[in-house]
């Protein structure tokens, strides 16, 4: 648990200034927290780090693209274009 908190505090610490690296740490650090917590290792902590940085990271870039919305088409893949009026 203790390695845990210190995982999350070097992740919130190495916050950047772009809204993605942003993201990126915050979703590092609170996906080890969830991680160490649910499985009571550090293996766990590392898994729920790389997979809320990499969550986080995807959060962020959305939020420099204001008016953007992320869409799927009926193939599964993803694309950017403009949100609908009123967003």
């Amino acid at each position: 648990m203790k390695k845990a908190i210190i995982l999350m505090i070097v992740g919130l610490s190495a916050a950047s200034c772009t809204q993605t690296e942003q993201g990126a740490a915050i979703g590092a650090g609170t996906g080890a927290v969830i991680g160490g917590i649910a499985t009571g290792d550090v293996r766990g902590a590392a898994v729920g780090a790389a997979i809320g940085g990499v969550s986080g990271a995807l959060i962020g870039s959305v939020a420099q693209q204001p008016g953007q919305c992320y869409y799927r088409d009926r193939y599964g893949r993803r694309y950017i274009d403009d949100c609908p009026r009123g967003y």
